[in-house]
């Protein structure tokens, strides 16, 4: 190739790669870190998610009273108010959401909210990955700890290393990461490994080195 031509190529490929560097961005955004409304195992609050069905019953009016089934998106469209925002509340929270909403159109609007379903925003699951028998995600229940979420994914594999697993949380809108000794805790039956999970909790089971 002639010096000219090799300067022109160098000097394209320079002009290219620096519109490519100024267009992309540095790092990827981040997956969804909304903290859980539960920090304690004995004051569990559900929230609600998409698929689940809610009962929304508004005293006295049962024309604008009836079931839903939360969106993809976390919304319900009701009689009278379009497209609400509902994933992410309690039930009672919602509920009062809606009083509010309602009072343009209703005098002193009293509501209940139930649920049925109970999906749960995934912000909620509880998640296994690594060398785990069924690696998953589990809806959170009140009072799930190591051992009921392992039975729940089939315990470990054999190439497990258990006694080297991480329990990642969120704790005050940081990650904390702690060790757990999952092998001690369902293979030698040493129930003081066993510990209390919370919503949006992450364990991470690495394959052991032979």
């Amino acid at each position: 190739m002639k010096p000219l031509s090799l300067l022109v190529s160098i000097l394209s490929v320079l002009t290219i790669s620096t519109f490519l560097s100024g267009c992309a961005t540095s790092e990827l955004p981040s997956a969804s870190s909304r903290a859980s409304l539960t920090t304690d195992v004995n004051d569990y609050q559900y929230l609600i998610g998409p698929g689940d069905q809610l009962t929304i019953f508004v005293w006295r009016n049962p024309e604008i009273s009836g079931s839903f089934i939360v969106r993809p998106d976390g919304k319900v469209t009701t009689s009278l108010v379009e497209d609400v925002e509902v994933a992410g509340r309690t039930p009672s929270m919602l509920a009062r959401e809606l009083e509010e909403q309602l009072s343009t159109y209703i005098n002193n609007p009293r509501v209940t909210v139930s649920v049925g379903g109970f999906q749960g925003p995934y912000s909620e699951q509880v998640r296994v990955i690594g060398e785990a028998s069924n690696p998953r995600a589990i809806n959170y229940t009140q009072y799930m700890t190591l051992l009921d979420l392992m039975i729940s994914v089939g315990g470990l594999t054999e190439f497990a290393d258990g006694n080297d697993a991480k329990l990642v949380r969120v704790v005050d809108g940081k990650q904390v990461t702690y060790n757990v000794f999952i092998e001690d805790l369902i293979k030698e039956g040493d129930i003081t490994k066993n510990v209390d999970m919370l919503p949006g909790d992450i364990v991470i089971i690495p394959e052991a080195w032979f």
